[in-house]
């Protein structure tokens, strides 16, 4: 890769790994609810699980949904779905005290596995992958620059993402009550449904086309 290149891809990994999106406003409130300590293997598993869904992208899965583009959409109606679901259960479920000590062990933050595999369901996380892998890998040297394109944005989204965790973890310390935790969950949901607007845009604006 040139240095021009190197800087565009960085400059990118970093707006889009900081700027808010389904990961990010889920890891705060995971951090709110939880602290940063058990909201680790979450973190960990949005960064591990990013970089290697562009990897896997890389490697092929661009070119099948150039090849049906249908799969793509429905991937989209799905991502929707899902994504309202998680919205409906951060606003409604009991978020645990956290003078509570057994109701605070009792919930669980997702997992490692979990956070890895909601990449794949993470509208973001796909505009942001197929955005990588078209713009900033060379077709000349592919597997080269996607290994370069994998690590940097896994060095660079880290860091980002953890911030809001954080974020998160700060925010608790003034959250002193079950109420006002349950008020920054409702808004965190809200905020997590406003996110997929241009989404449900594009979905709509398909349907209607076709």
């Amino acid at each position: 890769m040139t240095p021009d290149l190197l800087i565009g891809i960085s400059a990118f990994a970093f707006v889009s790994s900081i700027t808010p999106g389904p990961n990010n406003l889920m890891l705060m409130s995971s951090g709110t609810n939880f602290g940063f300590r058990r909201t680790i293997p979450h973190l960990l598993g949005v960064s591990i699980g990013f970089t290697a869904m562009i990897v896997l992208i890389g490697l092929g899965i661009a070119e099948a949904f150039a090849a049906f583009p249908i799969a793509y959409e429905i991937l989209k109606v799905l991502s929707v779905i899902y994504l309202l679901y998680l919205a409906w259960h951060i606003a409604t479920a009991s978020a645990p005290a956290i003078d509570d000590a057994k109701a605070a062990a009792k919930a669980k933050p997702m997992t490692f596995v979990q956070a890895c595999l909601f990449q794949w369901v993470n509208p973001k996380a796909w505009t942001m992958a197929l955005t990588a892998v078209s713009v900033y890998v060379p077709p000349t040297h592919k597997v080269s620059g996607l290994i370069v394109c994998a690590v940097i944005f896994g060095l660079i989204n880290l860091p980002s993402v953890a911030v809001w965790t954080v974020m998160g973890a700060q925010i608790r310390k003034f959250l002193s009550d079950q109420k006002k935790l349950r008020i920054f969950n409702v808004t965190a949901a809200l905020l997590l449904v406003a996110s997929l607007y241009p989404l449900v845009l594009d979905v709509l604006a398909y349907i209607a086309k076709n």
